[in-house]
């Protein structure tokens, strides 16, 4: 009996760590997890961590929830001009609903590749077609991804994916014409610049021409400050004149000094000859009958 029961314990205890190991399972980060009881799907859990299903019923079907990489083969496009270009594009995609990914594509990445790869084609093809080849230039980069990839999750959101970035490597152009292409890209941009360069120089010409304005009415301003400046010195010197001499005596005197200051001016050099008027002042002085000392204010 007590080894019949000892057996007993043991099958009870492994039956025991049978059920246990059927009814804990783990999701880890970026992961989901389809909780599916008799084929359908009953939850999905999200959250990493320990979970708890019911043993032998329900069953657990995990599912990557990280970012992949898929790199789609070189294609041919032909833009609104009808110029053919080679777009070289790699997706980055997850899963955003398991359920749809599950029932859709069986979980299976490789199928989801090949919904993608055709998605993407397909609005890489209708983007580029919708601009011309300039267009397309002067777009690549964040704005041609952009609108690629808009376009591609309206096609590809049915299977449960999302395309995070659908991204251009290269635009490139066929051998055949890529060097007249080139040419004329370089023809347009040094056009461009000649653009840039003519405005620049108009604008700075026209800054020349109103700081030299500028300068003219400041200079014709000044100029016309000093004239004043001057005609009312002129004028207070002439009213120091008219005080100082306000009588006859000084006067006559002002005039004596005038009368001499011309005489010295008139007798610089040598061998100088003057002819005066013998009743001019200039000859009363040299003559000495000029104003006499007793005429002559007090210094």
């Amino acid at each position: 009996m007590k080894k019949a029961a000892k057996i007993i314990g043991i099958i009870l205890a492994i039956a025991a760590v049978l059920v246990l190991s059927e009814a804990f399972y783990t999701v880890q980060v970026k992961q989901y997890a389809a909780v599916r009881q008799f084929g359908k799907i009953v939850r999905i859990e999200k959250a990493p961590g320990l979970k708890l299903k019911i043993p032998f019923v329900q069953s657990v079907q995990k599912i990557s929830a990280a970012t992949n990489l898929y790199d789609i083969p070189k294609s041919d496009v032909i833009t609104k001009d009808k110029k053919s270009m080679i777009a070289d594009d790699y997706v980055l995609w997850e899963v955003t609903d398991p359920t749809k990914y599950i029932q859709t594509l069986n979980a299976i990445d490789a199928r989801a590749q090949e919904r993608i790869e055709a998605a993407v084609y397909n609005a890489t093809k209708n983007v580029i077609s919708s601009l011309t080849q300039d267009e397309v230039i002067a777009s690549r980069g964040e704005k041609l991804t952009q609108m690629i990839t808009e376009e591609s999750n309206s096609d590809i959101g049915q299977y449960g994916v999302t395309i995070i970035s659908a991204q251009i490597k290269s635009l490139d152009l066929p051998d055949d014409n890529k060097e007249a292409v080139y040419e004329r890209m370089i023809s347009e941009r040094q056009n461009i610049a000649a653009s840039y360069k003519a405005e620049g120089d108009s604008r700075a010409q026209k800054i020349r021409n109103d700081t030299d304005k500028q300068v003219t009415v400041m200079k014709a301003e000044a100029s016309k400050q000093a004239d004043v400046l001057e005609a009312e010195g002129e004028s207070e010197y002439m009213k120091i004149l008219q005080a100082a001499y306000d009588t006859k005596d000084e006067a006559d005197f002002y005039n004596y000094m005038r009368s001499l200051d011309a005489l010295k001016s008139s007798l610089k050099g040598e061998n100088k000859t003057l002819m005066l008027d013998k009743d001019s002042e200039l000859a009363r002085i040299l003559y000495g009958t000029g104003l006499s000392a007793a005429d002559t204010p007090a210094q």
